[in-house]
């Protein structure tokens, strides 16, 4: 007859030893959004989402993933407009416009 450890093992459960992380990075606050980074400097491109009553906002640094991100919400028939660091407005026709800047 097999021992005890040895079903266990056979039976596909396996003792996992895990070691806690220590990457000395701070959890991000909760129940409210980072707008910018811990310097206080603002992001370059922000981005309006709107449908119904709903209305949601997102700020980024990279022109390529808030491009990405305001195109998937187009997509799902939201009205997006993305507003680059200089005030200019751009609609979901102008996206790629505003990735070739």
């Amino acid at each position: 007859m097999a021992s005890a450890d040895h079903r266990r093992h056979a039976c596909g459960w396996h003792q996992i030893a895990t070691l806690p992380a220590n990457c000395r990075q701070s959890p991000l606050p909760r129940g409210g959004r980072v707008q910018g980074d811990a310097r206080g400097c603002e992001l370059a491109y922000k981005m309006i989402a709107e449908r119904d009553n709903a209305k949601y906002s997102f700020a980024r640094e990279s022109r390529l993933l808030i491009v990405a991100k305001a195109k998937v919400w187009a997509s799902e028939g939201w009205q997006v407009v993305i507003t680059d660091q200089d005030g200019k407005a751009y609609a979901p026709p102008e996206f790629d416009q505003l990735l070739a800047a």
